[in-house]
């Protein structure tokens, strides 16, 4: 293997936990309808979120015997934030006592379409999340394995032609198998249509640092002690023995700029130049920056983002508060950025929100340093879950369903994602999505 070949394949092994894998280009079906918007962002709030605390703006009412209404996901929903036993924000003489100033002039509630109330068969967060990437319902997926069904990657790159360096998975990490739902198993898509994956907060890290940053030369024959302690770090990152990310090509030029891509970023960390929100204290809000350094450079037609820092609420209700009140500075803070940096994709995207599930209506026994208790994920209620569709010609101020009538279901996001990018009818068409799911435009 000459150096110019083994320097491609070692840092498409890095970009295994980073950036990944690209494949061969080239549309394969016409599209079958109008392009809605060229750009596609989508958030996907993992582990976990009550409709008590983020639509219905309950705050501490109905959770911990205290009756303190107020909204804490200001660049969400229109709404007041709580006037009393403020917890969630940054510190000053109390812990958490300033909230986070709002980033949008207007909520996304008012610039876009909020569906109140949805469904969500799986309240398992991994299940929640595959559920988000393949609109299947139907099938459990086991961990270390990849999806049985095509995920919104595959059908968009099969049925829309779009090349892989226009399509990306932005995790906050890699647990749960996470970065295998960058491409199903299915036999007619696979990982020849699936998503560059970067997981930030370990491709950046210090360790990540360690062992990637300098991944550029590194001879086959002469140098395997370096090779080894990369691939020893690859491998245990994914908690595999083996990467199962194979056969995942990118094009020469892909790869090429990939790289250049990754190199900039870590001279950017070393120079504290990666963007970054205003507030940028947990891994979820330094995830949307990396994102944002995607959207800036790839101008991406699909792009899915995983939040998961909310799934504290197991054990610490408090800091599930603060973690949700951090998500929505997030989406706030990425979708300013979207309007404000890239000029390619202010006016061409469509954002879609939505948890991957609800959590319990009854607490655990857990409570934390305030006294109030903890939620788990198992009963109705964690069925429970909202969306939220803003952007190019999507309509204004728009609030569709109530508890006693829901509508929508986080399987919905796939074919809504096809419809924006003009291959609903291809993807539907398939019969791989669950018959109830529903692009967004079609239940409003």
């Amino acid at each position: 293997m000459k150096r110019r070949q083994f320097f491609k394949s070692s840092l498409l092994g890095a970009a295994a936990i980073g950036a990944p894998f690209i494949l061969p280009s080239g549309r394969l079906f016409a599209k079958t309808q109008n392009v809605r918007a060229n750009h596609v962002v989508v958030v996907i709030f993992g582990g976990g979120i009550r409709q008590q605390e983020s639509v219905l703006q309950r705050y501490l009412s109905g959770s911990q015997n205290e009756d303190i209404p107020g909204n804490i996901l200001p660049n969400l929903f229109s709404g007041a934030l709580p006037d009393e036993k403020v917890a969630f924000g940054t510190d000053g003489t109390r812990p958490g006592e300033h909230p986070i100033a709002p980033l949008l002039t207007r909520s996304l509630q008012e610039q876009g379409v909020l569906f109140r109330e949805m469904r969500t068969q799986h309240v398992a967060h991994y299940g929640g999340l595959n559920v988000c990437v393949q609109g299947a319902n139907f099938s459990t997926q086991g961990l270390k394995q990849r999806p049985v069904y095509p995920t919104m990657f595959e059908y968009i790159r099969r049925h829309g032609g779009f090349p892989a360096s226009k399509v990306w998975f932005v995790g906050s990490g890699i647990g749960n198998s996470v970065p295998l739902l960058n491409a199903s198993e299915h036999p007619d898509y696979g990982a020849a249509y699936g998503a560059n994956f970067l997981a930030p907060s370990i491709t950046f890290s210090e360790e990540g640092t360690q062992h990637l940053s300098l991944s550029e030369g590194f001879h086959p024959e002469f140098e395997m002690d370096p090779i080894s302690k990369m691939k020893f770090f690859l491998d245990s990152r994914f908690q595999l023995e083996a990467s199962p990310m194979r056969g995942i090509q990118n094009t020469e030029e892909e790869q090429e700029e990939i790289h250049s891509f990754l190199k900039d970023l870590f001279e950017k960390k070393k120079n504290r130049q990666i963007i970054q929100p205003l507030v940028r204290d947990n891994p979820d809000l330094r995830t949307i920056g990396y994102a944002c350094e995607v959207m800036a450079r790839f101008k991406p037609n699909l792009l899915l983002i995983n939040l998961e820092n909310a799934d504290i609420c197991h054990s610490n209700f408090t800091e599930y508060l603060k973690q949700l009140h951090r998500a929505d500075h997030a989406v706030g803070f990425l979708w300013d950025y979207i309007q404000r940096e890239i000029p390619e994709m202010a006016d061409e995207t469509v954002l879609l929100l939505s948890p991957e599930c609800g959590r319990n209506l009854d607490p655990n026994p857990i409570r934390d340093e305030n006294d109030w208790f903890a939620y788990d994920h198992s009963d109705e209620n964690a069925h429970r879950i909202f969306g939220m569709m803003v952007g190019k010609d999507v309509p204004q101020g728009l609030e569709l369903g109530d508890e006693n009538r829901p509508i929508g279901m986080n399987a919905d996001l796939v074919p809504t994602v096809a419809d924006i990018l003009g291959v609903k009818d291809a993807v539907m068409g398939k019969g791989f999505i669950d018959s109830a799911a529903k692009s967004w435009y079609d239940r409003m």
